[in-house]
């Protein structure tokens, strides 16, 4: 069986629901979701993921960035994602400009994270509410399964 990177996979689940929302999309409900492919180092992913739930995810809420999904991904032992929803692109710059270049990120749990991280790549794209839900799936799914 062949694996499809996470930045394959995004691209083909954004694709077929880009087309479904951009049809449907009201400005009321229209947001952006970032998706964030993380190559990590080899033999980091267990801490990186414990170094997120415990460090970077109260932080990123502290900071009302609105977390979708995250995770490991499942095609191999290195690879991370994490979706992040803004109402436009212009407050996804905005928020993420504040985050990190808040002291609480540059002296917190920065140096850690980024020295886990090989190469990572960011899309973003417009999807509306119902998507969005569904995205939020995929993290309360997997860990009520633990």
């Amino acid at each position: 069986m062949r694996y499809v990177t996470i930045t394959a996979l995004a691209a083909i689940i954004v694709s077929g629901m880009l087309a479904v929302a951009m049809r449907t999309l009201h400005a009321d409900e229209a947001r952006v979701v970032e998706i964030r492919s993380y190559n990590l180092k080899p033999g980091t992913r267990e801490r990186f993921h414990r170094l997120f739930l415990k460090e970077a995810l109260p932080m990123l809420h502290r900071w009302k960035v609105d977390v979708v999904a995250y995770g490991p991904s499942l095609h191999d032992e290195t690879s991370y994602y994490l979706m992040r929803a803004f109402p436009n692109v212009a407050e996804r710059q905005k928020s993420e400009n504040a985050f990190y270049g808040s002291e609480e990120w540059r002296q917190g749990p920065r140096e850690a994270i980024l020295a886990d991280i090989e190469s990572y790549t960011t899309i973003v794209v417009p999807l509306d509410a119902v998507a969005i839900k569904s995205l939020r799936a995929l993290t309360r799914d997997r860990e009520s399964r633990k």
